[in-house]
């Protein structure tokens, strides 16, 4: 039960969280698209633009985490709560999409550098700055950046943006003591490769949540060894880890025990292997029990898709 207040306690937080940086960034992001216009510079248009996408990714990642409420039914035995990792996998195709764009952009800059008006374009920048520090800070201080795919996707977009209003305040300040009209057009490209890697970044690891991959932070060989470590189990097979979403792990196996275990023994072992398991950060755990000469049999030693109790519960705290 513990996990389960513990993964509701930070759903909320990182809801809350998503809505007041969603609200900051999007005010800012339009005055920040009429401040690109104005002083014609590209790295405040590609900022705005940044900006733009993560006002779409904060909504995206929002409804997501209202989504991921929803109560589980037969047609959806897990809920809504992989929703989270599709919002994730839309932010960060977005980042690489804002990136390209901007690569784009600043290519054609190159043969034809416009007058940027590098007053207006630092005023802009610094109040960027300090916007993006803002969101950034709150969404450290009352969300799970590090846990929670869904929220760290929506974090990187915005951190994006803070590089890219240091980036406009670098070359504004090039522009007016230097003339260097062309510190507009590098700054928007350094952006854009920090954007790009993010959103590689983000992709790769919401694929592999969708591929039924193994959880980054757990080694299956360490699974196997803790489990085999139970008093009274003999062998593993059928092993499968992988992520329902983000800090919400689940494990199916076959354990082989003893054929002159009591199911009351089994019971007890299963519990055992639970508590070592959850240790592990995997909470929704699904053992079959099988005795060493019947495997995969129809004895009462079969404890088909025992489903432990603490995740059991969390599915019905909603």
């Amino acid at each position: 039960m513990g996990a389960g207040h513990h993964h509701d306690h930070t759903h909320g937080a990182n809801k809350k969280t998503l809505m007041i940086s969603f609200i900051i960034i999007t005010v800012f992001m339009i005055v920040e698209v009429i401040g690109g216009i104005l002083t014609n510079s590209l790295a405040l248009l590609a900022d705005a633009g940044h900006m733009l996408s993560d006002s779409i990714s904060l909504f995206i990642a929002l409804i997501a985490f209202i989504m991921g409420e929803r109560a589980a039914n037969y047609a959806k035995t897990y809920g809504y709560k992989r929703f989270e990792i599709l919002a994730a996998i839309i932010n960060g195709v977005t980042l690489l999409a804002v990136s390209i764009f901007i690569f784009y952009e600043a290519i054609h800059r190159l043969f034809e550098q416009p007058e940027v008006a590098s007053s207006g374009m630092l005023v802009v920048a610094v109040i960027g700055l300090l916007v993006n520090i803002i969101v950034a800070f709150t969404m450290m201080r009352g969300g799970d950046t590090k846990g929670n795919l869904n929220m760290r996707a929506a974090f990187l977009h915005v951190l994006g943006d803070l590089l890219g209003s240091v980036g406009a305040i670098a070359a504004a300040l090039l522009i007016m003591f230097f003339q260097w009209t062309w510190a507009d057009t590098v700054a928007s490209v350094l952006v854009a490769v920090l954007i790009l890697i993010s959103g590689w970044r983000v992709t790769k690891d919401s694929v592999h949540i969708l591929m039924e991959g193994t959880p980054l932070h757990i080694d299956v060989k360490d699974i196997v060894k803790i489990i085999e470590r139970v008093d009274g189990v003999k062998g593993i097979h059928d092993l499968h880890v992988w992520s329902i979403t983000s800090g919400l792990n689940a494990l199916s196996c076959h354990i082989i025990v003893d054929g002159q275990m009591k199911v009351e023994e089994s019971q007890a072992l299963l519990r055992n292997v639970e508590n070592v398991l959850n240790e592990q950060g995997i909470g929704h755990i699904t053992i079959q029990v099988e005795t060493e000469n019947n495997p995969h049999g129809n004895s009462i030693m079969c404890q088909n898709d025992y489903e432990i109790s603490a995740e059991h519960h969390h599915g019905h705290s909603h």
